[in-house]
């Protein structure tokens, strides 16, 4: 089954409606810079390189805004658009990563009209976007590797299609290793306060009809405890040339029990969520929430008026708690700083 998290066409960017999954599929429809900005903040879109490319499409659409300014105007409009999409969300370096490049795009062109800027944008948008379907399929195929017959898979939060433009990360190994004929179960973890396990990632599951069952965050230690579990693959947020890895908040717990009992646990991300600017988790800034994500369901309160909260959207995985990272480059195992630092573009 395809899915488009997002597609740009007719000038416009369509995104898959996260927030509404999976009791309806609905489409939000991005036509300026500030509705893409809107999107990634709120969680129409998600996941590190779904944010990545959207961010980009968002200068797009900034350019196609202003396209008709003068030069030095135009090129003033687009380095407000740059910053405003850049701090969208904190964490997920890909967004980061997207934008450079969009303002490389520009940067390289400023001899052009703003129309034919925007044509190069548009170029580079559509660049980023199939580059992360073949990224995605060709990590699957090395991450499948890993992947025992009969294994049963646990995974974390949603690093699947919806994730990502198409096909998925941490999920698209597991797609890979099921295509490829092997028998294999997956656990995935409901994920709160968002629910992205609950609400996307065993909708995927279901609708390619991978055997899976859906838990509570907190019966994967009892499973991995009781040797249930043969391995664990998660997504990445961001990623210090150290290894030490973001993800989703609840990803450092499985990492440490998973190393109590001797469970591997696997990173699945593109070299684009290497930040090679940071040496060590410490540097990454973690995202912080709002309360009504862990006070309320579905606008529904559940905790008590005036309670204080503390919603962290990411925690850091130390590199000693990783078996390995699984790139489209390869797979790079231990010592990871010495490895990763080969990948370096």
């Amino acid at each position: 089954m395809e899915i488009k998290t997002l597609e740009f066409k007719d000038e416009k960017l369509y995104l898959i409606d996260q927030r509404k999954l999976p009791n309806s599929f609905e489409i939000f429809v991005c036509e300026t810079y500030k509705d893409v900005d809107f999107a990634i903040k709120d969680m129409v879109v998600r996941g590190a390189p779904a944010i990545g490319a959207s961010g980009a499409y968002g200068v797009v659409l900034g350019a196609k805004e202003y396209k008709d300014l003068e030069k030095k105007d135009f090129l003033e409009k687009m380095e407000e658009i740059l910053e405003v999409l850049n701090s969208s969300r904190p964490t997920a370096v890909n967004l980061m990563w997207g934008i450079k490049r969009m303002r490389n795009v520009i940067e390289e062109n400023k001899e052009l009209s703003p129309k034919e800027i925007y044509e190069k944008l548009k170029e580079e948008g559509n660049k980023i976007a199939k580059e992360d379907v073949e990224i995605n399929k060709t990590m699957g195929e090395y991450g499948n590797t890993l992947i025992p017959e009969k294994a049963t898979i646990l995974t974390h939060c949603n690093a699947g299609a919806l994730a990502t433009v198409g096909y998925g990360t941490a999920l698209g190994v597991i797609r890979s290793a099921f295509y490829s004929g092997k028998d294999i179960f997956v656990y995935a973890d409901e994920t709160r306060p968002r629910l992205q396990g609950a609400k996307l990632t065993s909708w995927e599951l279901v609708k390619e009809e991978i055997p899976c069952k859906l838990i509570p965050d907190s019966v994967a230690a009892t499973l991995i405890r009781d040797g249930k579990i043969d391995l664990i693959v998660v997504g990445a947020d961001r990623i210090a040339t150290n290894g030490d890895t973001a993800n989703k908040i609840g990803t450092f717990m499985l990492s440490v029990v998973a190393k109590a009992y001797n469970v591997p646990i696997y990173i699945a991300a593109p070299i684009s969520t290497i930040d090679f600017d940071i040496e060590t988790g410490e540097e990454i800034v973690i995202e912080e929430r709002d309360d009504e994500e862990v006070t309320h369901i579905q606008g529904k309160r559940i905790a008590p008026e005036g309670v204080k909260v503390y919603n962290p959207a990411f925690d850091v995985t130390p590199n000693e708690n990783i078996t390995a990272i699984i790139t489209e480059k390869g797979i790079i195992k231990p010592p990871f700083k010495e490895n990763i630092l080969k990948l370096r573009p």
